[in-house]
Formats: C-alpha cells, sequence, structure tokens
C-alpha cells in the first residue's frame, strides 16, 4: 500500500512563495503519472498541476504561470512551487497520481491572507 506525506503549507501573505513537498513509501514517482490537488472549503478536490509523462507538464488556468510542478526521482519527491499566492489558492493541498488511484493523505493546508 502506498502511503503518502504532503509537507510544507503554511501561512502567507499575497504575492508570497511556498513550496510543498510529496514522498512515498514507494518507488513511485518515476513509474506513474503525478499531480497536485488541493481542495478549498466547501468545494471539490481540483487538479491543479500534473506531470503525465516525462518533460510533459500541465496546469490548471488558475495557476499556470505562477506554480511549477518538479519531482526528485532519486529521492522520490515531488514538488510544487507556488508563487504570487493568491487568497483564493488558500486550500488543503494533496499529491496522488494523475489520475488518482492510491488513498488520499492528510494533505498540508495553504492559508493565503494579510
Amino acid at each position: 500500500q502506498v502511503q503518502l506525506v504532503e509537507s510544507g503549507g503554511g501561512l502567507v501573505r499575497p504575492g508570497g512563495s511556498l513550496r510543498l513537498s510529496c514522498t512515498a513509501s514507494g518507488t513511485i514517482f518515476s513509474i506513474n503519472a503525478m499531480g497536485w490537488y488541493r481542495q478549498a472549503p466547501g468545494k471539490q478536490r481540483e487538479l491543479v498541476a500534473s506531470e503525465p509523462s516525462v518533460g510533459r507538464t500541465d496546469y490548471a488556468s488558475s495557476v499556470k504561470g505562477r506554480f511549477t510542478i518538479s519531482r526528485d526521482n532519486a529521492k522520490n519527491a515531488m514538488y510544487l512551487q507556488m508563487n504570487d499566492l493568491k487568497p483564493e489558492d488558500t486550500a488543503v493541498y494533496y499529491c496522488n497520481s494523475a489520475p488518482p488511484i492510491w488513498p488520499w493523505a492528510q494533505g498540508t493546508q495553504v492559508t493565503v491572507s494579510s
């Protein structure tokens, strides 16, 4: 059973940056398409960034140009660099495959507020 762990969230002011990290119990990053998801209060979970194949990345229009997904297969880790954060980016962020096939972890809370 793959276990995912997200970290790096926090409280940041509008315009600030955060870097989220995702680690897994197995060597999944090198063989699976991966993605970052988020769920804001009262809203459905949405895919915001994915790496469906080597060298290719896709982003939701709401984060394109501000967020960057990357992975380090040697460290079995994945990252989400988030710049120019906005209050509407406030959500719990999760990592999983894309599409998601593993149990959801607890996620990491990102709060953007002045």
